[in-house]
This record gives C-alpha cells, sequence and structure tokens, in this order.
C-alpha cells in the first residue's frame, strides 16, 4: 500500500474515527485505525466493537492495499504536522511496519494485520428513512440530558427512537426514572411500522458530533440489533440496547388542575442562585406558589438557608412541591422560549413543563419531598 494525502482532509476523517477508539483496549487491535486505500481514494474505519464508524477521504493511490495502525498516535502525528502538508503513507512489503512521511517529517508506526480487524457492519437493515441533520440533532440535543447513567438498569441508557402511537411523527424519549424527556419531528418517509429502537448514549454522543454545524441529510438505517447513521462519505454503524423501553406515557400526567408561567431565564438564575447551599445528594429546593408569586427556598441543616421570591403567573390555591434543582436547570436551559410553563396537580404527582415556542417537546419531572 502507498497514498499520498491532504493533510487536513485526512486529520478531519481520523478526528471523526478514532474518537469511537478507547485509550486501554485489552484487544490490541481495537487500538488500531484500519487504513484502506482504494484507486482515488482511502477508507479509514475504527470501532470499539460496540460502534463502528467509517471514512472516505480522497487520495492519490499508487499502490492498493490495507493496514491496521494506532489510532491515537497517527492522529497526533498527522494534528501536528504544518497545515497544507502532503502526508504519503506506505506499508513496507517486508517490515510489517507503515511509514508516515511528510516534508522532513519521518514516522515508522508498527502495524497489525487487517484481516484481524472486527467488521460490525454486515447484516441487513430492512428500515430506511432520511432526516434533516438539523432535525436529527434537535431530536438527540432536546431529550439527551434525561439519559440515565446508573448501568443495572441498562434499558434506559439510551435514547427511545420509535414512531409515536397515533401521530405521524418520530419520537425520541429518555428517562432515568426521575425526570423524562420527549421531543418528536414529522415522520419521515420510510419510517412507518419502524421498530422501536434503545440507541446507546455513546452513540448518542458520536452522532451528535459528526452532525453538529452541518446541514446535510442523515440516512437512518435500521435492524433489529443495530443502526446506521450515513451522512456524505461518513458511516457510523451501532448496536443497539437490547431490552425493553418502559412504557413511558403511563407517567406523562393525562390532566393538571394548576398552571404556572415563569421568566425562563429569571427562574433558571434564581434556582441556581438559592441551590448554591443545597446538598449535594438531594439538590432538594421547594417551590412555594401563591397567587402571583413563587418562592423557591432551599435549608441545609449544615451550611444554611437561602430563599428568593419571584413574580409569576399564577391564580390557583397556594401549593409547595419540590424538586431537584439540577434537574430544573437542565429543562430550563431547553427552553427556547421567554416563558415556561408548569402543569401541575398537587405535591405529590409529576409535573409537565412545556415550551411555549416548541410544541413538540415536554417535560415530565417527579416530584421530591422537601
Amino acid at each position: 500500500m502507498k497514498v499520498t494525502i491532504e493533510r487536513s482532509a485526512f486529520l478531519k476523517a481520523l478526528n471523526h474515527v478514532q474518537s469511537v477508539v478507547e485509550r486501554r483496549n485489552t484487544i490490541p487491535i481495537l487500538s488500531n485505525v484500519l487504513v484502506n486505500a482504494g484507486t482515488d481514494s482511502v477508507k479509514l474505519t475504527a470501532t470499539d466493537l460496540d460502534i463502528e464508524i467509517v471514512e472516505s477521504v480522497a487520495a492519490e493511490t499508487q499502490r492498493p492495499g490495507a493496514v491496521t495502525v494506532p489510532a491515537h498516535m497517527l492522529y497526533d502525528i498527522v494534528r501536528k504536522l504544518p497545515d497544507g502538508a502532503q502526508l504519503e503513507l506506505e506499508l513496507g512489503k517486508d517490515t510489517g511496519r507503515v511509514s508516515v512521511n511528510a516534508g522532513r517529517s519521518r514516522f515508522s508506526l508498527a502495524a497489525l494485520p487487517p484481516e484481524d480487524f472486527p467488521d460490525l457492519s454486515s447484516g441487513e437493515f430492512g428500515n430506511r428513512f432520511t432526516l434533516p441533520a438539523g432535525a436529527l440533532r434537535s431530536l438527540i440535543e432536546k431529550t439527551r440530558f434525561a439519559i440515565s447513567t446508573e448501568e443495572t438498569r441498562y434499558y434506559l441508557n439510551g435514547i427511545y427512537l420509535h414512531q409515536a402511537r397515533e401521530k405521524k411523527s418520530l419520537r425520541a424519549v429518555a428517562t432515568d426514572g426521575h425526570r423524562l424527556a420527549q421531543a418528536e419531528v414529522a415522520l419521515p418517509e420510510g419510517a412507518e411500522g419502524m421498530p422501536g429502537v434503545i440507541v446507546p448514549r455513546k452513540t448518542v454522543l458520536e452522532v451528535v458530533k459528526l452532525i453538529e454545524g452541518g446541514d446535510t441529510e442523515v440516512e437512518v438505517a435500521l435492524s433489529s440489533s443495530k443502526v446506521r447513521f450515513s451522512m456524505g462519505h461518513l458511516v457510523l454503524t451501532s448496536k443497539l440496547i437490547d431490552g425493553t423501553f418502559p412504557d413511558y406515557e403511563r407517567v406523562i400526567p393525562k390532566s393538571h388542575s394548576r398552571i404556572l408561567t415563569a421568566d425562563s431565564k429569571s427562574f433558571a438564575s434564581a434556582v441556581d442562585r438559592v441551590s448554591t447551599i443545597s446538598l449535594e445528594k438531594s439538590r432538594a429546593v421547594k417551590m412555594s406558589l401563591a397567587e402571583g408569586r413563587l418562592t423557591l427556598a432551599v435549608n441545609n441543616p449544615d451550611a444554611g438557608s437561602a430563599e428568593e421570591e419571584l413574580a409569576v403567573g399564577y391564580d390557583n390555591e397556594p401549593l409547595e412541591i419540590g424538586f431537584n434543582s439540577r434537574y430544573l436547570l437542565d429543562v430550563a436551559s431547553q427552553i427556547t422560549a421567554e416563558e415556561m410553563r408548569f402543569e401541575l396537580q398537587d405535591s405529590g404527582s409529576p409535573t409537565v413543563v412545556r415550551d411555549p415556542k416548541d410544541e413538540h417537546v415536554l417535560y415530565v419531572l417527579m416530584p421530591m419531598r422537601v
């Protein structure tokens, strides 16, 4: 194998693929990136056995072939080369090493045989549909903060992507049992009858990085055990979480007796201030509602107390209810409207938070005892 590649294009592709490679691996081949040189391009592949990223880069190929080299080391070498440099990658016929040459710089890297590199992309993908990158990014960004980090409930460690019941929409839902985030977009052509799938947290984060700032179309393909996101010269394939997502619709209140509207920024700032002295474990903040007024209070027996009052839209019976301040701030950060809307029942029932500017999202918060 012998190819010449422009440094900036190669660096961008390497940055994408090496991000899934774990720094410490018990299987040496998983620390490597597969470099496969075709007639006029080089295909880079990296995997951790759960996610595989493949990206193609234009190249001048003098001798086709394939080899695997340490991913992070190759990335660091290319990153430190000057802008505009032309790289030459060549696999020695007898040495089993890859030389990386650019100008007066010369590197020699240990290589492993490409036939030992695992292939995650095989298999049939029965359902396929296309989404604008912005729509996919919105589904993820509006819900990923609620993904559970509790490994024992592994089926909550991702975003549940599915066709909403009785609605022509593609819905994303995440929950950790204490809060729930839901977002949806119009159902793309080809997504009808798709299976509900749980996309793992790491995959979600990688997809966001890959489509960041892009406005391309993303093809989503699904099988019973894998999902594939294709965008231009880049393809991400991932295993799905093998589990059953709970019937989340049961925890979304269907009715409410109280409405609270508050300025989004003022509310978030006040919660942030009073929570400064909250207990690290519970982060509890008490919301006391009276007509036209909301009082936020925190009491920490070891540190002291804090209280702040806000003018709000509320014209019902007084109510006291507690929430985790971190969860309130996470939800408030997603609200695009100037005001956020709380739909409450009583101090022991789940509360729905809505963005008046975006009817396609909703958030549910479980109350706390304070």
